[in-house]
């Protein structure tokens, strides 16, 4: 059985390393006891050298990610961090095209691309972002269609199966003012993008893809994105950074599996 994926992006947060040591022990402590999910901690690039040396490297099944990479392997590129940088940090993943990347960053669907095949050149597995604005509901299909077909140009079939593609609706994102997303609305973006996996690649490649959900993910809901939207994991934010809330999504995604 495939594991569900459960993704923790820190984003700019915590403020300490001794924080974000505490973070990952806690949630390493708690996958020691599942069997059924692979847990990923993207923590800013200042960290992952001290969680590298952390208790992931004493047979734990949590796996290190970046939530970043440039499209370059080195240069003169000043502020950036290569793919290959953060393969030899210990990195296994790395979160290309996030919403807020696109918009407080101006990414494109062309940087996007360029990020994702630097990362495979790198020997990293993106997780690959897409989703609509409030005033694109009306036209999801056409969004994720677009944001697909350019963040994927030139990516050969093969490579499909080594990437996650984290649908997330902007609209939902760190909710407290935003909306609810159900997992209904979630299950139909799941169907989108399989259809275009389909149409642009072939049934297996769709068959196969790893499409999660990401948008203000909890306790409470997470179950209900994969049971009810038939995805194969999910995004958490803000959620990643209360260690007993995380550890209880990682209990209730380890028991669906079960």
């Amino acid at each position: 059985m495939t594991k569900i994926s459960i993704i923790a992006n820190w984003k700019c947060n915590p403020a300490l390393a001794v924080e974000a040591k505490n973070l990952f022990k806690s949630a390493d402590g708690v996958v020691r006891n599942a069997k059924n999910v692979e847990v990923v901690i993207c923590s800013p690039f200042v960290y992952l050298s001290e969680l590298k040396n952390g208790p992931k490297d004493q047979g734990s099944g949590v796996a290190l990610g970046a939530q970043d990479c440039f499209w370059e392997q080195k240069g003169a590129y000043t502020g950036e961090v290569s793919p290959v940088m953060l393969k030899n940090l210990g990195c296994k993943y790395v979160i290309v095209g996030h919403s807020e990347r696109r918009k407080y960053f101006n990414e494109t669907n062309e940087s996007v691309n360029k990020k994702i095949k630097a990362a495979f050149e790198a020997g990293l597995k993106p997780i690959f972002c897409v989703g609509e604005k409030h005033d694109e509901k009306e036209i999801i299909k056409e969004v994720l269609e677009k944001q697909l077909f350019e963040g994927l140009a030139g990516v050969s079939a093969s490579k499909i199966s080594d990437l996650i593609i984290a649908y997330e609706p902007v609209w939902a994102i760190s909710s407290e003012e935003g909306e609810y997303c159900s997992p209904e609305y979630a299950f139909s973006a799941n169907l989108i993008i399989k259809k275009f996996l389909f149409k642009e690649y072939d049934k297996t490649v769709a068959d196969k893809a790893r499409i999660i959900y990401g948008g203000s993910v909890d306790g409470k809901d997470a179950g209900l994105y994969i049971k009810e939207g038939k995805l194969a994991g999910v995004l958490v934010g803000k959620a990643s950074l209360n260690a007993m809330e995380f550890g209880k999504i990682i209990k209730s995604m380890d028991a669906i599996s079960s």
